[in-house]
């Protein structure tokens, strides 16, 4: 029961949260169907929970950081680690994961009428597992900063990092991190999928991936919000600028102007 009523907390204290994930997840099963998407999330989930045990107690793979414990009894902590830190690792992966296949797999027409067909040997490949650890690690280059000033806005002071680092605060060993469990996750996931039986899924799979390329802009500008609300005019300012290439390659997609590689 008290397991129960954290949980409830975590929900009222941090519904955007909730909301992204909620979203991810019906995205995710008309992607790939129930049984991936369980192994996916659970995957990213624990692997993001093991990292993060493991830097508060060793500074591997994130680097030294400390959860303060300033919310607990208000939302659910497993050991040291807040539930909803470790949670999001998950969603926000399988956004990075939907645009990188949106910009690699083969498509054709454009805009409203554009096909984006799947592809196994694509979706399995090395080149996804890349850009996948990328826009993920990019999206943290965003969000770190303006979760660490968190007791300017509603999320609340929850961490901090022993020795201020040269991102705005932010080690770069912690973006490291992040690769460390995009590439892991992600890669295990791959190989998991590799033995897995094809899915019965339509051959074209446009709407499931373009819906999680709005949720990943959408956690975007969400946190971009944040930044400028909270009087931040240089964090996000870097952080737009630093999205006009990827944007750029996902509007000449979206326009049938960027020939996928080929099947």
């Amino acid at each position: 029961m008290e397991f129960l009523g954290l949980l409830g907390k975590t929900l009222l204290l941090r519904p955007y949260v909730f909301l992204f994930l909620a979203v991810a997840l019906a995205t995710s099963v008309g992607l790939m169907g129930p049984k991936r998407t369980a192994i996916f999330f659970l995957l990213t989930w624990a692997t993001a929970f093991f990292c993060e045990f493991s830097s508060t107690r060793t500074g591997i793979p994130f680097g030294w950081y400390f959860y303060n414990g300033s919310t607990r009894g208000q939302e659910l902590y497993l050991s040291n680690v807040p539930f909803m830190d470790s949670l999001s690792f998950s969603f926000l992966l399988f956004t990075s994961y939907c645009l990188a296949l949106v910009l690699l797999l083969p498509g054709r027409g454009h805009w409203l009428s554009l096909e984006l067909r799947e592809n196994p040997a694509i979706r399995r490949s090395g080149q996804v597992l890349a850009l996948t650890t990328l826009l993920f690690v990019l999206l943290d280059v965003v969000i770190d900063p303006v979760t660490l000033r968190g007791d300017r806005w509603f999320l609340g002071k929850i961490y901090y990092y022993p020795e201020p680092g040269v991102h705005f605060g932010v080690p770069i060993a912690n973006y490291l991190g992040w690769a460390v469990v995009g590439l892991v996750a992600l890669g295990v996931f791959q190989r998991i999928d590799r033995r897995l039986p094809d899915a019965a899924t339509a051959p074209t799979i446009t709407r499931p991936l373009l819906l999680g390329c709005v949720l990943y802009y959408g956690v975007l500008a969400f946190n971009l919000a944040v930044t400028f609300w909270i009087d931040e005019p240089v964090i996000g300012t870097t952080g737009l600028f630093m999205y006009l290439p990827f944007t750029a390659f996902l509007l000449l997609k979206l326009a049938g102007r960027m020939p996928a590689p080929a099947s």
